[in-house]
């Protein structure tokens, strides 16, 4: 004999067991659902933010049409939405009531087209003495969203 006899130890299994396998899936499915829900709750706050800027141009484009038509600024609160037919030729020389109903006509127009449910009101206080108010505010409804969501401006002319 060439030296003492070795003896050898039980040889280990390698690799994962099965309880290890289930429980890797339950922790990574655990994971994946997490990194899910977070998509989900993305997508609603960039829809949402698209419609708070839609909303917020829709405002301040309305307040600067406002200021540009400064004699007839007071026809913009009190005056009913125009039709198509008299605002379409824009080479028409419009009296500065009739240039805030197409105004008017035009910006309540794009308010339903480009927000869900859009409603434009315009709602105006005189101040004796100073700058009028005029409170311009847009509505909207949003799919997840009990009520109706709103963005208001106060502009003073």
């Amino acid at each position: 004999m060439n030296g003492p006899a070795r003896i050898r130890a039980p040889r280990r299994s390698t690799g994962f067991t099965l309880v290890e396998s289930l429980v890797a899936m339950v922790v990574i499915s655990v994971g994946m659902l997490g990194i899910a829900a977070m998509y989900v709750e993305g997508l609603r706050a960039g829809r949402t933010s698209i419609y708070r800027t839609v909303a917020v141009d829709l405002a301040a484009d309305l307040a600067d049409r406002i200021r540009a038509n400064a004699p007839g600024q007071s026809a913009y609160a009190d005056s009913p939405a125009a039709s198509a037919a008299g605002c379409v030729n824009a080479a028409a020389n419009l009296s500065p009531a009739a240039q805030a109903a197409c105004d008017l006509f035009f910006w309540q127009q794009q308010v339903t087209t480009l927000l869900p449910s859009g409603v434009g009101t315009i709602d105006f206080t005189a101040v004796g003495g100073g700058p009028d108010d005029y409170t311009i505010t847009v509505g909207w409804n949003e799919p997840g969203v009990d009520g109706q969501l709103r963005y208001a401006l106060v502009v003073q002319l």
